[in-house]
Protein backbone atom coordinates (compact mmCIF):
# COMPACT_ATOMS: atom_id res chain seq x y z
CA UNK A 1 0.00 0.00 0.00
CA UNK A 2 1.67 3.71 -1.00
CA UNK A 3 0.29 6.13 1.33
CA UNK A 4 0.70 9.89 0.32
CA UNK A 5 1.76 12.25 3.58
CA UNK A 6 0.15 15.46 2.22
CA UNK A 7 -0.55 19.20 3.88
CA UNK A 8 0.79 22.67 3.12
CA UNK A 9 3.81 24.53 3.74
CA UNK A 10 5.28 24.05 7.79
CA UNK A 11 2.59 21.74 8.64
CA UNK A 12 4.87 19.30 9.62
CA UNK A 13 4.88 16.70 6.29
CA UNK A 14 8.55 15.68 6.92
CA UNK A 15 8.56 15.37 10.66
CA UNK A 16 6.23 12.12 10.11
CA UNK A 17 7.89 10.96 7.32
CA UNK A 18 10.99 11.05 9.37
CA UNK A 19 9.03 9.11 12.11
CA UNK A 20 8.42 6.33 9.46
CA UNK A 21 11.59 6.46 8.65
CA UNK A 22 12.67 5.70 11.18
CA UNK A 23 10.02 3.08 12.60
CA UNK A 24 11.87 1.59 8.95
CA UNK A 25 9.07 2.12 6.49
CA UNK A 26 10.42 3.42 3.37
CA UNK A 27 9.59 7.01 2.79
CA UNK A 28 9.80 8.81 -0.70
CA UNK A 29 10.46 12.50 -0.60
CA UNK A 30 8.73 14.31 -3.89
CA UNK A 31 10.65 17.29 -3.84
CA UNK A 32 14.76 15.88 -2.62
CA UNK A 33 13.67 13.45 -5.85
CA UNK A 34 12.54 16.12 -8.28
CA UNK A 35 15.64 18.29 -7.75
CA UNK A 36 18.08 14.91 -8.15
CA UNK A 37 15.67 14.22 -11.10
CA UNK A 38 15.84 17.24 -12.71
CA UNK A 39 19.82 16.53 -12.49
CA UNK A 40 20.18 13.54 -13.52
CA UNK A 41 17.77 12.39 -15.51
CA UNK A 42 19.12 13.35 -19.24
CA UNK A 43 15.08 13.28 -21.16
CA UNK A 44 14.31 15.57 -18.56
CA UNK A 45 16.94 17.73 -18.37
CA UNK A 46 16.41 18.13 -22.90
CA UNK A 47 12.94 19.12 -22.21
CA UNK A 48 14.15 21.60 -19.39
CA UNK A 49 16.07 23.08 -21.68
CA UNK A 50 14.04 23.14 -24.62
CA UNK A 51 11.60 24.68 -22.80
CA UNK A 52 13.31 27.13 -20.82
CA UNK A 53 16.54 27.58 -22.07
CA UNK A 54 20.04 26.76 -21.78
CA UNK A 55 20.90 29.05 -19.20
CA UNK A 56 18.58 26.85 -16.41
CA UNK A 57 21.87 24.65 -16.23
CA UNK A 58 25.65 25.57 -15.38
CA UNK A 59 28.61 24.81 -17.44
CA UNK A 60 28.82 21.49 -15.27
CA UNK A 61 25.35 20.34 -15.91
CA UNK A 62 23.99 21.20 -12.86
CA UNK A 63 20.63 22.55 -12.38
CA UNK A 64 20.75 26.64 -12.32
CA UNK A 65 18.06 26.94 -9.61
CA UNK A 66 18.16 30.82 -9.30
CA UNK A 67 18.01 31.06 -13.52
CA UNK A 68 14.91 28.75 -13.00
CA UNK A 69 13.21 30.12 -10.22
CA UNK A 70 13.90 33.61 -11.82
CA UNK A 71 11.90 32.03 -14.83
CA UNK A 72 8.69 30.75 -13.14
CA UNK A 73 8.45 33.42 -10.17
CA UNK A 74 6.00 35.35 -10.38
CA UNK A 75 4.74 33.89 -13.55
CA UNK A 76 2.10 31.38 -13.17
CA UNK A 77 1.81 30.25 -16.75
CA UNK A 78 5.67 29.34 -17.02
CA UNK A 79 5.40 27.49 -13.48
CA UNK A 80 2.55 25.47 -14.78
CA UNK A 81 5.11 24.67 -17.76
CA UNK A 82 7.47 23.20 -15.51
CA UNK A 83 5.39 21.35 -13.47
CA UNK A 84 3.95 19.65 -16.52
CA UNK A 85 7.50 18.36 -17.22
CA UNK A 86 8.63 17.64 -13.93
CA UNK A 87 5.65 16.01 -11.91
CA UNK A 88 5.23 13.11 -14.64
CA UNK A 89 9.17 12.41 -14.36
CA UNK A 90 8.73 12.23 -10.27
CA UNK A 91 5.45 10.07 -10.61
CA UNK A 92 7.59 7.37 -12.84
CA UNK A 93 10.22 7.61 -10.57
CA UNK A 94 8.03 6.99 -7.67
CA UNK A 95 6.49 4.20 -9.06
CA UNK A 96 10.04 2.36 -10.57
CA UNK A 97 10.48 3.26 -6.73
CA UNK A 98 7.53 1.81 -5.20
CA UNK A 99 7.73 -1.11 -7.34
CA UNK A 100 11.30 -2.27 -5.54
CA UNK A 101 10.24 -2.08 -1.75
CA UNK A 102 9.21 -4.89 0.12
CA UNK A 103 7.80 -3.16 2.81
CA UNK A 104 3.77 -3.83 3.12
CA UNK A 105 3.54 -0.05 3.49
CA UNK A 106 5.57 2.78 2.27
CA UNK A 107 5.03 6.65 2.28
CA UNK A 108 5.50 9.47 -0.19
CA UNK A 109 6.27 12.94 1.15
CA UNK A 110 4.58 15.33 -1.36
CA UNK A 111 2.56 19.00 -0.41
CA UNK A 112 1.54 19.09 -4.39
CA UNK A 113 -0.71 15.71 -4.07
CA UNK A 114 -3.28 16.48 -6.51
CA UNK A 115 -2.07 19.31 -8.40
CA UNK A 116 0.95 16.76 -9.48
CA UNK A 117 -1.43 13.74 -10.22
CA UNK A 118 0.14 11.68 -7.40
CA UNK A 119 -3.26 11.17 -6.50
CA UNK A 120 -4.29 8.77 -9.19
CA UNK A 121 -0.70 6.42 -8.13
CA UNK A 122 -1.70 6.64 -4.20
CA UNK A 123 -4.11 3.76 -2.36
CA UNK A 124 -4.30 6.27 0.85
CA UNK A 125 -3.56 10.07 2.25
CA UNK A 126 -2.74 11.20 5.29
CA UNK A 127 -2.58 14.99 5.79
CA UNK A 128 -0.89 17.07 8.25
CA UNK A 129 -2.34 19.76 9.48
CA UNK A 130 -1.23 22.88 11.85
CA UNK A 131 -2.90 26.19 12.74
CA UNK A 132 -1.90 28.54 10.01
CA UNK A 133 0.29 30.83 12.40
CA UNK A 134 2.44 27.65 13.54
CA UNK A 135 2.89 27.58 10.15
CA UNK A 136 4.32 30.45 9.56
CA UNK A 137 6.34 30.69 12.19
CA UNK A 138 7.97 27.06 11.38
CA UNK A 139 8.60 28.57 7.74
CA UNK A 140 9.95 31.42 9.17
CA UNK A 141 12.38 30.14 11.19
CA UNK A 142 13.95 27.90 8.78
CA UNK A 143 13.93 30.52 5.98
CA UNK A 144 14.59 33.93 4.59
CA UNK A 145 10.60 34.69 4.31
CA UNK A 146 8.82 36.94 5.81
CA UNK A 147 5.73 36.30 7.35
CA UNK A 148 4.18 37.74 3.96
CA UNK A 149 5.81 35.64 2.06
CA UNK A 150 5.08 32.76 3.75
CA UNK A 151 1.41 33.90 3.95
CA UNK A 152 1.39 33.88 0.33
CA UNK A 153 2.68 30.71 -0.11
CA UNK A 154 -0.11 29.25 2.01
CA UNK A 155 -2.83 31.27 0.44
CA UNK A 156 -1.31 29.39 -3.12
CA UNK A 157 -1.53 25.58 -1.82
CA UNK A 158 -5.29 26.54 -0.41
CA UNK A 159 -6.65 24.99 -3.62
CA UNK A 160 -4.92 21.86 -2.93
CA UNK A 161 -5.96 21.32 0.76
CA UNK A 162 -9.76 21.48 -0.37
CA UNK A 163 -9.83 18.27 -2.22
CA UNK A 164 -11.62 15.04 -1.31
CA UNK A 165 -11.24 13.71 1.99
CA UNK A 166 -8.26 12.11 3.61
CA UNK A 167 -8.02 8.30 4.90
CA UNK A 168 -6.44 10.25 8.38
CA UNK A 169 -5.40 13.19 9.97
CA UNK A 170 -2.29 13.95 11.61
CA UNK A 171 -1.92 17.31 13.76
CA UNK A 172 1.47 18.47 14.19
CA UNK A 173 0.46 21.99 16.15
CA UNK A 174 3.37 21.53 18.84
CA UNK A 175 0.76 20.09 21.38
CA UNK A 176 -0.45 17.33 20.55
CA UNK A 177 2.08 14.00 20.31
CA UNK A 178 2.48 12.89 16.66
CA UNK A 179 4.10 9.30 17.64
CA UNK A 180 0.87 8.24 18.78
CA UNK A 181 -1.36 9.20 16.30
CA UNK A 182 1.02 7.84 13.34
CA UNK A 183 0.42 4.31 15.59
CA UNK A 184 -3.19 4.86 15.29
CA UNK A 185 -3.27 4.97 11.78
CA UNK A 186 -0.70 2.19 11.41
CA UNK A 187 -2.62 0.30 13.01
CA UNK A 188 -5.61 0.49 10.92
CA UNK A 189 -4.16 -0.25 7.83
CA UNK A 190 -3.18 -3.73 9.28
Amino acid sequence: MLIAITGGIGSGKSVVTKVLATMSYPVYDTDSQARRLMTTDEVLKQELVREFGPSVYDADGSLNRVSLAAVVFNNQEALERLNHIVHPAVIRDLERWYSRCSSEHAFVETAILYQSGLDAVVDAVWRVDAPVQVRIDRVMLRSNLTATQVTERIRAQEAEECHAAPDAVIVNDGVMPILPQIMRHLKVLK
